[in-house]
């Protein structure tokens, strides 16, 4: 009886280590490999040019709508024809 229990120990060992072993190694794909720098750096540029169109047009945009906003306030002062209300 003991030499039962004895190698029933010993099966279930060696069969712990053998799945241990086959989960450790395990059937995932590696990573794949970082992008090169020089993707990294034409993408960073093309991003940075892409900003600065951008600037460079709201500036233009907040220019006209100043110019828009000057033409279109109201006279200080009444027109000459026109006399001021009494009071």
């Amino acid at each position: 009886m003991n030499t039962k229990l004895a190698l029933s120990a010993v099966v279930a060992a060696l069969v712990l280590t053998a799945c241990a072993k086959q989960e450790s190694a395990g059937t995932a794909a590696p990573p794949p490999p970082p992008a090169p720098a020089a993707d990294a750096a034409a993408d960073a540029k093309a991003a940075a040019d892409s900003a600065a169109q951008a600037a460079q047009q709201a500036g233009q945009a907040a220019g006209e709508a100043g110019k828009a906003a000057e033409s279109a306030a109201a006279p200080a002062t009444p027109p000459a024809d026109q006399t001021p209300p009494k009071q």
